[in-house]
């Protein structure tokens, strides 16, 4: 049995960790313990949640956490987007020199962040290239929602048409997952249905389409069996 903390960056990230993901690794003997919003920022001693944009606060935030919890059947994980990520991240400006290889890239920067933050409990996590990405694995689950709005819908398909990995659909500014999808359906309320048609979709579905994010997954329900990071 192991515990796990979950550092969310917003409230969508929040809700599939408390709903889905919790679910699925309590079968696997990994129990959540809490689903965090990751600090931003920590001004006049409040610290402020959600979105993650200063990394010296998300640092701090899950320091204190590690060393709160000293058990070690307790381990911290991260979902944030790589969209956007903040300046000061480490490894983020030498990263630059593997853009075009989106695997290599990912998998620089969750070490760079393990090495910083210095506790082998941690388990960084970087959603390439943000968690809507997870919902582009079968688009048509959207029509629940939008079902007056099939020519939306048949842009969606479109998308990933020949396209076998959706995590690989790019971040540019108007192109991440999530302008797309803001582009189809203007009133796209992410925190409300991003989790809700990833349900619909379902996990399985999902870590086949999407390489980091079922390796990610994998790590994570070992925990239950090994009480190791790895």
């Amino acid at each position: 049995m192991a515990r796990l903390y979950v550092f969310a960056e917003g409230q969508t990230e929040q809700t599939f960790a408390d709903t889905i993901l919790a679910t699925h690794l309590a079968a696997h003997g990994v129990y959540i313990q809490g689903v965090v919003l990751i600090a931003h920022a920590r001004k006049k001693g409040r610290t402020h949640r959600g979105g993650g944009r200063d990394y010296g606060a998300m640092k701090r935030d899950i320091v204190r956490f590690t060393r709160q919890e000293s058990g070690g059947d307790v381990f911290f994980t991260t979902m944030i987007d790589l969209y956007a990520l903040h300046n000061d991240f480490p490894g983020r400006w030498e990263s630059e020199a593997l853009r075009h290889l989106p695997y290599d890239r990912v998998a620089f920067l969750e070490k760079s962040w393990g090495e910083d933050v210095g506790d082998a409990r941690f388990i960084p996590y970087i959603q390439l290239h943000e968690f809507e990405a997870c919902l582009f694995a079968k688009p048509s689950e959207f029509a629940l929602f939008y079902e007056r709005e099939p020519q939306g819908l048949r842009r969606l398909e479109s998308i990933v048409a020949g396209q076998d990995n959706p995590e690989l659909i790019n971040d540019g500014v108007e192109t991440a997952p999530s302008k797309r999808l803001l582009d189809i359906f203007p009133d796209y309320e992410k925190a409300v249905v991003g989790p809700m048609v990833a349900e619909l979709i379902g996990l399985e579905l999902i870590r086949a389409k999407c390489r980091h994010f079922h390796e990610w997954l994998t790590r994570l329900e070992r925990l239950g069996s090994t009480n190791a990071p790895g």
